[in-house]
């Protein structure tokens, strides 16, 4: 070997330590590490702020990690709580911790920090905590969206819109949402198959369904216009700081059969594989919803009973899973409010399974059930003995009598909810498009009544601003 090539190696090394010396401790060593809020951007101080610090080891080495929590400033005395974790190879696992808000009203920063053997890495997220008499900030935070409404007849005055839209024009949607403070996006459904449990034989023929998305493993598509709508979606909320929910579905309705949870396994990881790096992938929904009874509409006592143990068995198997996947984020249920009453001791067993829970049709309870606020009531009494999350799915469409499609409520009976049903964390809403509509948009989804609900609800957001000298929506 010549001299000037001798000379040239060890130029290369001296680079390569000085490199290594200006970047700090090898981050590649260690975990990757995930921060998330529950709630996220806006609670009010009667609600405890649940952090969660998640780990992934993806060395084939165990690792032990020290993780700090730290709120506003990277200061001992700003220490809000701190962990060590004994990571196997190739394990995740997450720190939760639940920060009362009662004296920390104004802007606060969550600072995670994460060390161990040669690795040092940190997170940051915002979260504005209101001062309130009540749990709720009485704003809807988010909404629902679907690709394509699952019913024709339902969807009537959307689907021939939302067919058109371009990736473009979800994007713009987004941005709509944002302008109104809906910055909690739950997908309705990554995939479309108009079936139910019980009335399939998919475990032998296959399933059925197609795909909002360019997916590999089940490559059949919606006829849409957009592409990729899932990605446009998650690239403009990424710009505008918002968080999305991952809707993992449509399977098939109320369908939590062990063939259910192997497709929703697969499916999941397919979109976190393909989605997860997007800093707005907030968490998983299931999409299949179901009874607030847990027995999935059946009538026969065995076979409610049957359902019900299928939706503990689902949720049981599938947080662990997608915990494996992103360890911090976390899975949301959504049945409706009626029937349960009847589940009895159910609920404490899913919801260990479950971070949030976000029911509906509060407004519309069947005759001789609990009025909307004894379920309420009922459903906050298991989710405060379990530490888990109730969100408000707020319906802001109404049915259209004799023709069955949905159509905008009046603001007067959503303002009547947000008031009423004021013990929720979070409020969100079924749903954007269709219900909302921005008379600056390219493309409207639904009917003229759409635009004059948007433009009342905005100026009820403005209201509220008014009146708590609190920050105004971005616009």
């Amino acid at each position: 070997m010549n001299q000037i090539h001798l000379k040239t190696l060890a130029f290369l090394a001296l680079l390569a330590s000085l490199f290594s010396f200006s970047c700090g401790p090898n981050k590649q060593n260690g975990p990757e590490i995930g921060l998330s809020l529950i709630p996220p951007t806006q609670i009010t101080n009667l609600v405890n702020l649940d952090i969660r610090a998640g780990l992934k080891n993806k060395s084939a080495n165990a690792t032990t990690v020290e993780v700090t929590l730290y709120l506003n400033a990277e200061k001992p005395e700003n220490i809000i709580h701190q962990a060590k974790l004994e990571l196997a190879a190739h394990a995740a696992d997450f720190v939760k911790f639940s920060m009362p808000t009662k004296d920390k009203v104004g802007m606060n920063k969550i600072i995670l920090k994460v060390k161990g053997d040669g690795f040092e890495a940190r997170k940051e997220k915002e979260v504005e905590i209101v001062a309130s008499t009540v749990r709720s900030n009485k704003k809807i935070g988010g909404a629902w969206i679907s690709f394509y409404h699952w019913s024709e007849e339902e969807g009537k005055m959307w689907n021939p819109a939302l067919k058109k839209m371009t990736d473009e024009q979800w994007k713009e949607l987004v941005r709509s949402m944002h302008e109104l403070g809906m910055d909690i996006i739950v997908i309705q459904e990554s995939f479309r198959n108009q079936e139910y449990v019980g009335k399939h034989n998919m475990d032998r023929t296959g399933y059925t369904g197609k795909a909002f998305y360019p997916s590999k493993l089940f490559p059949a598509r919606m006829p849409i216009a957009a592409k990729d709508p899932i990605e446009a979606v998650l690239s403009e909320a990424d710009q505008l700081g918002m968080h999305v929910m991952m809707g993992v579905g449509m399977y098939a309705w109320f369908d939590y059969t062990p063939g259910s949870l192997a497709w929703h396994k697969k499916v999941a990881q397919e979109l976190y594989e393909m989605y997860g790096q997007h800093n707005s992938f907030y968490g998983f929904y299931v999409s299949e919803e179901g009874m607030g009874s847990l027995d999935c509409f059946e009538t026969e006592p065995a076979k409610q009973e049957a359902r019900r143990q299928e939706v503990l068995n689902f949720f049981k198997s599938f947080r662990p899973f997608v915990k494996q996947l992103a360890p911090d984020k976390p899975v949301m249920f959504a049945p409706n409010g009626w029937g349960v009453g009847r589940a009895g001791n159910a609920y404490y067993e899913l919801l260990k399974n479950v971070d949030m829970i976000s029911p509906f049709a509060f407004n519309r309870m069947p005759e001789g059930d609990l009025t909307g606020k004894a379920a309420i009531d009922l459903l906050q009494k298991y989710c405060d003995e379990t530490q888990t999350h109730l969100w408000l799915d707020l319906e802001a469409f109404l049915f259209k009598e004799k023709e069955g499609y949905l159509y905008p409520r009046p603001m007067s009976e959503i303002k009547y909810e947000l008031d009423h049903y004021d013990n929720f964390e979070r409020v969100i809403c079924y749903q954007y498009p269709g219900v909302f509509s921005n008379p600056k948009a390219s493309i409207q989804v639904g009917e003229n009544s759409t635009i004059k609900l948007f433009q009342s609800y905005q100026k009820y957001v403005d209201s509220l601003s008014r009146k708590s000298g609190n920050r105004q929506v971005q616009k």
